[in-house]
């Protein structure tokens, strides 16, 4: 888990770091260090009951370990404790977050985009949203039925009616029931998502787009999770177009705490037209005198934030730059070979049926049976059974009429099938796909039987 290096390129940076207040006067704290190494190691005994979350036989939910250059940074930002809401609180990580925020923008096409690092991808969807409701006061949100909850809860925090949208038998926005929901004439918003956390589907954004602005509605791109996609060079033709158009929406989310190879909690917002900063405005009687400059805090709901979060994405992006064709894209690139690899092995098998094939990096597949009832028990019979192997899945609930797609002699005895859904986000895991499929059919076969 921990590379030979990064300890001692923690006490350098570390050394480097005490070097800008060397002139001050000493002064005494009563640290116990005896007591905290007792404590320390209890803490690190506790910490062993978790799943393995870095190796490439976890392929549960989406946990991506940070990168190593992430941790010292963000660790090493912990000696300060920056934050990021006033310049007060945090100088150099506020101009750190400017930066990530210029070149998140750079990603999808945006010169100068309104923006800032948040919690995670709900606060920031909440952002959005919140802007949205502001430009169309109680007009209706609408997402797609595969959408994460969040956009369906944020809209009732925010007292604004939503309503979901059919998707389609691959898992994306179905546009024509759209198209009717926007007829009615009082919708604000429309969310896209840029990979569903359920099947890493991609909504149609080119469609949703012309919709939309045939209505005058707002397009939100919710790609907390598939965002940086943008960059791989091998999404199939619709994914491709849908994340070619991600420039022409109205507002962005995406977390680096996922794809961008950052601790938690690192969510990000991005506004394609920096006037909706006139909506944040308001007037605090001691945060914002320190400096002319901007403050984060007046372009975000939220007040203190972790400076440390900044400090880790600015270094991360300094060492793996978000370009096309980089070291970072290829990271990218091997995750989809990864999936596309999984999903051919196994349809392979003849034991399991790929529900669709995956736009991203994530594979739902069903047990093969002759009933919906018998097919989600062995699911989750593969489930404990491949854990005992160390190999870590996720379950997912599908409608029944989306597995009949791939499997039409299943009889509909329950509404939904319990499917095995593998999240291959880490690019070594696609030297491991013989090996988890291997685990996965060996733990099948009783489960069938």
């Amino acid at each position: 888990m921990i590379h030979g290096d990064e300890l001692r390129l923690l006490r350098d940076a570390l050394d480097r770091l005490a070097q800008g207040h060397a002139a001050l006067p000493a002064y005494a704290t009563d640290f116990d260090a005896d007591r905290a190494a007792e404590v320390l190691d209890e803490v690190a005994r506790r910490m062993q009951d978790n799943y393995p979350y870095h190796h490439p036989l976890y392929a549960g939910q989406m946990l991506k370990p940070p990168d190593p250059v992430a941790r010292i940074a963000y660790a090493l930002s912990l000696w300060v404790n920056p934050n990021n809401h006033a310049l007060d609180g945090g100088r150099a990580s506020s101009a750190m977050e400017k930066e990530c925020i210029a070149e998140l923008g750079r990603l999808f096409g945006w010169d100068a985009p309104l923006g800032h690092l948040a919690g995670g991808g709900t606060v920031a969807n909440l952002e959005a949203l919140w802007v949205a409701g502001s430009l169309h006061p109680g007009k209706r949100i609408l997402a797609s039925d595969q959408a994460h909850y969040t956009h369906s809860r944020l809209s009732h925090v925010l007292g604004l009616p939503f309503t979901a949208v059919r998707s389609d038998e691959r898992g994306r926005m179905d546009t024509e029931p759209l198209s009717e929901l926007l007829g009615e004439g009082d919708v604000g918003a429309v969310v896209a998502t840029m990979g569903t956390t359920g099947f890493g589907a991609v909504d149609p954004l080119p469609s949703i787009l012309e919709l939309a602005r045939g209505a005058g509605v707002r397009v939100h791109a919710d790609a907390a999770y598939g965002g940086y996609f943008r960059l791989a060079s091998t999404l199939d033709a619709d994914a491709r177009a849908a994340f070619d158009r991600l420039g022409d929406v109205d507002s962005i989310v995406i977390d680096p705490h996922k794809h961008g190879l950052q601790p938690y909690g690192c969510g990000c917002v991005l506004f394609r037209d920096p006037a909706v900063g006139r909506l944040y405005q308001h007037d605090s009687p001691y945060t914002y005198f320190s400096s002319a400059e901007l403050h984060l805090g007046e372009i975000s709901l939220e007040c203190s934030r972790a400076g440390a979060a900044a400090v880790a994405l600015w270094a991360t992006m300094q060492m793996y730059p978000p370009v096309a064709g980089g070291a970072f894209a290829a990271r990218l690139d091997r995750s989809l070979a990864a999936a596309r690899s999984m999903h051919a092995a196994l349809e392979g098998t003849g034991l399991y049926r790929p529900l669709q094939l995956p736009e991203l990096d994530i594979v739902v597949y069903a047990v093969r049976n002759d009933a919906a009832s018998t097919s989600s028990a062995a699911a989750r019979a593969v489930f404990r059974d491949a854990a005992e192997k160390n190999l870590h899945l996720a379950l997912i609930e599908v409608p029944t009429r989306l597995v009949q797609n791939v499997e039409p002699g299943m009889s509909a005895d329950a509404g939904t099938v319990s499917c095995l859904r593998s999240v291959l986000m880490k690019p070594e895991q696609a030297d491991w796909i013989d090996e988890i499929v291997a685990i996965l059919s060996s733990a099948v076969r009783p489960a069938i039987a």
